[in-house]
């Protein structure tokens, strides 16, 4: 049997089959489908995975321990994720890896100008890619060593796309001003980048606050539960 602990201080060591072993990353994101992703990514590299789904309920975690990567969505419900990020960026001591998210290409700029090391762009599919991305943050010093790179593609539980379309369907019902109707528009065109529905991608965009909880409803009763 493979000892994944270092003998000299007892901490977890990485392995080509989990080359991420003893790494905690805090996930910032508000869609459950894409948390899901990441869990499925972190579960396979070895690595712990928090989450916390605002600015707000990131604080506790924080204030707690020094995660070893922390990932932020720009759009999340109580704020811009780039003040997050700027906020992380100029903390002492400031976490080895901080990484910006979207599913819009349009914010890779400022996420790199707001102190992200590097951004990622949603959806997040490739668990080769989630590795290097992670690996290429920590100096070489540290011990990651060689590791099996995987060809697996995420495919996350739809449940958690069902309860990403009922949130969205629970914003519209509560008649949101026009911040939270942004911030709508934000969360739901995310969501269909993650699933590659473009139709709903449209639809959030273009369509009328009033008309999407119609096309949310269609969505939901499209979704496959297994």
């Amino acid at each position: 049997m493979e000892n994944d602990l270092d003998p000299l201080n007892l901490m977890p060591k990485p392995t080509p089959n989990r080359p991420l072993l003893g790494l905690t990353i805090l996930i910032v994101e508000d869609s459950r489908y894409s948390c899901e992703a990441m869990r499925f990514m972190a579960l396979r590299s070895g690595a712990r995975l928090r989450r916390a789904d605002s600015i707000q309920s990131a604080k506790p975690h924080l204030r707690v321990y020094m995660p070893s990567a922390i990932i932020v969505d720009v759009g999340l419900p109580d704020g811009s994720g780039l003040d997050l990020i700027r906020e992380l960026s100029s903390a002492r001591p400031r976490v080895p890896a901080l990484i910006g998210t979207s599913g819009d290409e349009f914010h890779h700029s400022a996420t790199l100008k707001s102190g992200a090391d590097v951004f990622i762009s949603k959806p997040y599919e490739s668990l080769a890619a989630f590795q290097q991305t992670l690996l290429d943050l920590f100096p070489p010093s540290e011990p990651f060593g060689l590791r099996l790179v995987s060809n697996d593609m995420v495919h996350p539980d739809p449940t958690a796309l069902r309860d990403d379309l009922y949130h969205a369907k629970s914003l519209i019902e509560h008649d949101p001003n026009k911040p939270m109707c942004d911030y709508l528009r934000q969360f739901l065109t995310g969501v269909a980048k993650s699933v590659g529905d473009a139709h709903l991608e449209r639809a959030a965009q273009n369509e009328p606050i009033e008309d999407l909880g119609l096309i949310i409803d269609q969505k939901i009763r499209e979704v496959r539960i297994f």
